[in-house]
């Protein structure tokens, strides 16, 4: 289940932090909350996936003043919800409608509109493109570590995640077909609470293998924390596509360290 929220600025001009995942979060929980206090409570609780997922914060015209930690929106205000769960999509949204009135970041917003976003039914050889950036780990020598794409744990590590939230949705042992080509990869680095940092990949990239394994990365994100604002994805255009983002080329380019063996790294890393 994919919702689209608008929501209508009460300034013509709003500022919209560059790290603002918390927020929306924040945002999110509240709403659940507010109609469903048992269904927060769990999932404050539950160590693991939330199995839902949020996109960045959008605006429909915006500028970008240098040397600022926020870009000026203007008109309409925007993000993606995604979730698995219909307890979840209900308790979000009846809390939305409940009080329509929200404040991020200090700013005013009223919610304008909700709306139920289809979904594709075939999503193997599909071009994606992140809504909000791909965030991988892994633990080296008793550390945490932010993995790449220049990485092969990049790439077992995004399935091994799907494959465990798909056994945690279905319950059955998850399908092994699957395979993931990287045609774009930006690094940013996200605060996800203050002092606290996350680096994490807006990616374009096709996917392979097993629609229903695919559709669990569509529907609650892939790679790691989801819930915190991180792995929501779009399908680009909608339909296949041989490679490229709305017209665009990209050469190949293969780093050091990179899946040179299978060309996975495709475009710049910038």
């Amino acid at each position: 289940m994919r919702f689209l929220i608008k929501l209508k600025p009460e300034r013509e001009k709003f500022k919209v932090p560059y790290n603002h995942q918390y927020y929306l979060q924040g945002l999110i929980y509240n709403r659940i909350k507010l109609a469903n206090p048992r269904l927060s409570t769990f999932l404050h609780e539950t160590k693991g996936p939330k199995l839902f997922t949020y996109s960045l914060f959008m605006a429909e015209k915006r500028s970008h003043p240098r040397d600022l930690p926020y870009f000026l929106g203007g008109k309409r205000g925007f993000f993606y919800f995604s979730t698995c769960i219909p307890e979840i999509a209900e308790a979000f949204i009846t809390g939305l409608f409940k009080n329509p009135e929200i404040e991020l970041w200090g700013e005013k917003f009223y919610l304008e509109e909700v709306k139920t976003l289809k979904e594709p039914k075939k999503l193997s050889g599909l071009t994606f493109i992140t809504l909000s950036p791909v965030a991988v780990t892994t633990v080296k020598d008793g550390r945490r570590m932010d993995l790449s794409p220049l990485e092969e744990e990049f790439y077992t590590a995004i399935e091994e995640n799907l494959k465990d939230k798909y056994v945690m949705i279905n319950g059955d042992k998850p399908p092994d077909d699957f395979d993931i080509e990287i045609l774009v990869a930006k690094p940013k680095r996200f605060m996800i609470k203050p002092g606290i940092y996350q680096m994490a990949w807006h990616l374009v990239f096709k996917a392979y293998g097993d629609d229903e394994l695919i559709k669990v990365g569509y529907v609650v994100g892939f790679g790691e924390k989801n819930s915190l604002g991180f792995g929501m994805v779009k399908v680009e255009g909608g339909k296949r596509v041989s490679g490229g983002v709305k017209g665009r080329t990209y050469e190949s380019n293969v780093y050091p360290g990179g899946r040179s063996e299978d060309s996975r790294v495709k475009g710049s890393v910038y």
